[in-house]
């Protein structure tokens, strides 16, 4: 689909990476706090439309230190949790 690796915590889909990136799973709780810190969104080019996914870079220095990335892989596993209720809601 993204021709990239998914990245789960148990079966919990949490990040893509793609060519050299990694993008975490964002919802609309947290997405604003990916954009604040100057993530990018996903997007890719599929029979000729710009599409996105819900998943957001992190700041570089994140990429560096595990202390850095802890909150933005906990804003993930959020998101993926509640994506995971509301599909079993319906």
């Amino acid at each position: 689909m993204f021709g990239g690796y998914g990245l789960y915590i148990d079966e919990l889909f949490v990040a893509i990476i793609v060519a050299d990136a990694m993008y975490l799973k964002a919802d609309g709780q947290s997405r604003d706090r990916f954009e604040a810190a100057g993530g990018r969104r996903f997007e890719y080019t599929r029979q000729g439309k710009q599409h996105g996914l819900a998943f957001w870079t992190v700041p570089a220095e994140a990429m560096e230190s595990p202390s850095l990335m802890q909150p933005w892989a906990r804003l993930a596993v959020e998101a993926a949790l509640r994506a995971r209720t509301r599909s079993a809601q319906g």
